[in-house]
């Protein structure tokens, strides 16, 4: 056992954050613990590393082992290069690897005992050296660096000129390459791109230490995590398993619970109409039953009421109109910036009902496409256009939907004037914003705040067609369960950027991948697309043939690929919409002759049909014609499902 906490405790002012929480971490063991916003998990990390005191309990960790802790701001030297930066963790075997080149030299203008004694020092150095791995660090250190994302042009820059996401990287890849027994990570995956996250998946699920995550990520959590510790009203569950088998677990005993709860409610209000009931008959005998059965009320211990699921967002996208067929088509789309080059003859088409997500490294150009569609940049060449009745709905990351100067009233007053003060209240309670809450300016709000906002202008737009940009950043688990939930239950269409892995699988019946300059089309969720992708990606690199070819038939083989691969996809498309157009069909037909079925049924058991032998011969003849009719049609319907 690494580590230990007993009856952890924290309060601020009058709010109990922490409430008698005990846990154990035992040695190589990776566990998650996760909670809503607010629910002290990033209180009880700085209570752990000892950054934050607890008002009761104890931490304990194991004699000679250390901790090391990544917070979300995690600072970083600005003053290095981001080679040197994390160079600085190894300055132990830097100064060691120094003292075995002195040694070295030294040795050559010694003789007798003192060369002896440099010889032993020498092999005392270099046998450190080697137990510490001191011929593979620089190695290591580039593979830390590039799996996080730096290419090698990166290594020379100055720490000052990188984005915090990047700066979060360095200091992450810092705290790996000192392999402390207990890694401690405070939402790691935030400012990685998919490639990174699944390298650190690969990283931590082979570390030799224990683990112990807060994050937002279930693909993550399910892919690491063997332990998961809930944080719920200030206490703590431990849940043995991954997050899907938490979140199964929790939901029974969520459903147990609430019955429980429900249960000693409805006894206990029996109690109290049973003591007015008593007393009402104003005898002595039956004032002693009321205030017996008042003293046993009074020492039942109370439930308190379970939280309920979805309780706090409510979240419901009704489009105002159903929009064609044909959602979106966009044809040879292209957009640079400068001298780089985002994506070229980018093609797809859209259709109603479909539910797409765009994937891709960092800085390939997922939003910048988006931003496109939404006209709100030009592409270089190219074009797209809308179908017929297409209302879009635009959900930006950054949020420039909104209007800093505003207060958040305001921004929902001025957008949808035909709304009552009450109504407008009304939306804003559904999303946690009560009371004074409403008149907070959008500046001053956080990014959660800032996304809770654009998901309330999201559901009063009735849009059709919504086009997100990583929707669920800056979201808490439940808030992601319940707009995964909306989103599921939406009967517009649905295009949008994400590198939440777990909500793709969820949500999306299709994923462009866009790499390499072109989108890669997969029909199905990202469990779907992990697949395939390998394949898909070698049959493309050999329909482009060799680069030795030349350029301009190179050229000609990537246009080929790509008008093939286009061809490919739209043809896979149409079979699965007339599939699906098919299966509707089926169970439309499998409806009206059940309902013929129970007509027939009905009528034959009229008693008043009983006594007409001919009527009786029909009918039965119907049910039978009908029940084979039926059973053909539950065979073919049972093909199309599959």
């Amino acid at each position: 056992m690494i580590l230990t906490c007993r009856n952890i405790s924290k309060s601020f002012q009058e709010n109990k954050v922490l409430d008698n929480i005990s846990f154990h971490i035992e040695d190589h063991e990776k566990a998650a613990i996760v909670g809503i916003n607010g629910a002290g998990k990033t209180t009880l990390l700085r209570i752990i590393v000892g950054e934050m005191p607890p008002d009761d309990g104890t931490v304990t960790l194991s004699k000679d082992k250390r901790i090391g802790y990544l917070a979300q701001n995690k600072a970083v030297d600005t003053a290095n290069t981001v080679y040197g930066e994390l160079l600085s963790v190894k300055q132990g075997l830097i100064d060691l690897e120094r003292r075995i080149r002195e040694c070295e030299l030294e040795m050559q203008t010694r003789e007798g005992a003192e060369l002896e004694d440099l010889m032993r020092q020498y092999s005392n150095l270099t046998h450190a050296f080697e137990m510490e791995d001191g011929y593979a660090y620089k190695s290591e250190l580039t593979g830390v660096l590039k799996g996080l994302g730096f290419s090698e042009e990166d290594f020379d820059k100055s720490v000052s000129t990188l984005s915090g996401g990047q700066k979060t990287r360095i200091a992450l890849g810092k705290l790996l390459l000192q392999k402390p027994e207990l890694i401690i990570l405070d939402e790691p995956t935030n400012h990685l791109d998919m490639n990174s996250i699944a390298w650190l998946e690969t990283y931590l699920l082979n570390y030799s230490g224990a683990v112990l995550i807060v994050s937002h990520d279930r693909y993550f959590l399910d892919r690491i995590a063997t332990k998961v510790i809930e944080i719920d009203q200030a206490r703590a569950t431990t849940f043995m398993g991954c997050y899907s088998d938490y979140a199964v677990k929790k939901e029974q005993l969520r459903i147990t619970a609430m019955n429980a709860y429900l249960n000693q409610q409805r006894e206990i209000r029996h109690q109290e109409e049973v003591i007015e009931k008593l007393r009402s008959f104003n005898r002595e005998k039956s004032i002693k039953r009321a205030e017996s059965r008042e003293k046993m009320l009074e020492k039942m211990d109370v439930l308190d009421r379970p939280s309920e699921v979805r309780s706090d967002m409510r979240l419901t996208l009704t489009p105002r109109r159903q929009s064609g067929n044909d959602v979106l088509t966009a044809e040879n789309l292209g957009k640079s910036f400068d001298s780089k080059l985002l994506f070229e003859n980018v093609s797809f088409e859209l259709k109603r009902g479909e539910h797409v997500a765009i994937i891709g490294d960092n800085g390939t150009g997922k939003t910048t496409l988006l931003k496109i569609l939404n006209q709100l940049l030009p592409p270089d060449h190219g074009q797209f256009h809308l179908g017929a009745n297409v209302e879009i709905g635009y959900y930006d990351q950054e949020h420039h939907v909104l209007h800093g100067e505003k207060t958040i009233f305001e921004e929902i007053s001025d957008d949808y004037p035909t709304l009552t003060n009450t109504e407008i209240r009304n939306v804003l309670a559904a999303f946690l914003f009560t009371g004074d809450d409403v008149f907070k300016r959008i500046c001053d709000l956080s990014g959660g705040e800032c996304g809770r906002v654009s998901l309330a202008k999201l559901m009063l737009s009735s849009a059709n067609f919504l086009i997100l940009d990583e929707p669920t950043n800056h979201l808490d688990l439940t808030s992601k369960e319940i707009l995964e939930h909306a989103l599921n239950h939406y009967e517009g269409t649905v295009l949008y950027v994400s590198h939440d892995r777990y909500f793709i699988n969820r949500t999306a019946d299709r994923i462009l991948d866009l790499t390499a300059h072109r989108l890669i089309n997969y029909i199905g969720n990202y469990d779907y697309y992990l697949e395939k992708r390998d394949t898909q990606m070698a049959a493309l690199n050999i329909a482009e043939g060799p680069a030795s070819s030349g350029a301009g038939n190179g050229a000609g083989n990537v246009s080929s690929a790509n008008k093939l691969d286009w061809k490919n996809q739209k043809e896979a498309q149409a079979q699965i919409r007339k599939k699906d157009n098919d299966l509707k069909k089926c169970e439309q037909k499998i409806a009206t002759l059940e309902s013929e079925l129970n007509r027939i049924h009905q009528e034959m058991s009229d008693p008043a049909i009983g006594t007409q032998f001919s009527r009786l011969q029909e009918l039965t003849e119907q049910q039978v014609n009908v029940q084979s009719q039926l059973d053909i049609l539950y065979e073919e319907w049972e093909k199309l499902a599959q």
